[in-house]
């Protein structure tokens, strides 16, 4: 999965004339910070070069798993339409441009962002090619959210992992409020990300919300640790992401896991392929969560005719 075309050229524009070493530099410590999950009162992207560092070697990756994202909600809901966004903790507007691909009828998008350095940079993106309405609102996401409007769809992409976990219960509660008919919550694809999804899952599930993806079931998870829930999306890195992550391969495979509350009735889901398929010879084996809340790996063979056809062609993260 690449960015779409215009945001590409955005950041190529952007980062032209940056001085290597210096982006190299700052690509590392905002890796360090990510990592570690750190939660020392800074924001990761707090100035001009870290937010640059993020637009040279993360914002592909976390396009792309929010965009996997978006599609399995789509894949499940083709009726949801949203007219208006409301992202917490937007970085650069990453959830803007997948939410104005997969919808271009998009009317109207609020972000809300702590960073001026990533504000201004967002701001500048997106003038142009977002057609939707679009306002940029400074704030955090833990103390910020009052006197917001609700909208269709609500999102936080990458952000519950910044939060202190004692403030996540009521931040869940908050977005769910804010939330006219969807809640999109994106992880890293961490046994820690996981954890958080399923505490999240567990709290929107009490308030009455559907689970339209990625569960095909609103039953408690079936997975039990040390396995954990998370989904992979392959990225191509540009010459300018190889050289600041100092990477000979032109791909990277992008982790993460996500949650989609809705308060329509979800419809019935197909099981979910949750593991990569164990292909062979005539044969292909699927781990899948089930709509009856289980989860197992399921042998299909030849003799399964189209079932088997269907199956092969599935991939990590599909309905089947």
């Amino acid at each position: 999965m690449e960015l779409p075309a215009p945001l590409r050229q955005g950041v190529d524009s952007l980062l032209d004339g940056v001085p290597m070493p210096a982006l190299k530099q700052a690509a590392k410590a905002l890796s360090d910070r990510y990592r570690a999950e750190l939660r020392d009162g800074r924001l990761h992207l707090g100035d001009d070069m870290a937010a640059k560092a993020y637009l040279a070697t993360r914002l592909p990756a976390t396009y792309a798993a929010v965009r996997a994202s978006i599609d399995a909600l789509t894949d499940t809901c083709p009726d949801f339409q949203p007219k208006s966004l409301l992202d917490i903790g937007a970085g650069p507007g990453t959830m803007l441009w997948a939410t104005a691909d997969a919808w271009p009828e998009l009317e109207r998008a609020v972000l809300v962002e702590a960073s001026a350095a990533v504000r201004k940079i967002g701001q500048s993106l997106a003038a142009g090619p977002i057609a939707a309405r679009t306002d940029w609102v400074a704030g955090d996401a833990t103390i910020d959210l009052d006197g917001l409007e609700p909208a269709d769809l609500v999102s936080a992409a990458y952000v519950l992992d910044e939060i202190a976990p004692a403030s996540l219960p009521k931040l869940i509660d908050r977005l769910w409020r804010l939330s006219g008919d969807t809640l999109l919550i994106v992880e890293p694809g961490t046994p820690t990300g996981w954890q958080r999804i399923l505490a999240a899952r567990k709290q929107l599930i009490g308030a009455g919300a559907h689970v339209p993806a990625p569960c095909p079931h609103e039953a408690p998870c079936p997975l039990v640790a040390p396995d954990w829930c998370h989904f992979s999306r392959r990225v191509a890195r540009s010459r300018l992401h190889r050289l600041a992550k100092d990477a000979d391969v032109p791909w990277e495979d992008e982790k993460f896991i996500y949650l989609a509350a809705s308060r329509q009735p979800a419809p019935a889901r197909a099981s979910r392929v949750i593991a990569p398929p164990k292909a062979g010879s005539g044969k292909v084996v699927l781990k899948l969560c089930q709509p009856d809340g289980s989860a197992a790996e399921r042998l299909f063979s030849k003799r399964d005719g189209e079932v088997f056809r269907a199956a092969r062609r599935a991939d990590w993260g599909d309905s089947v």
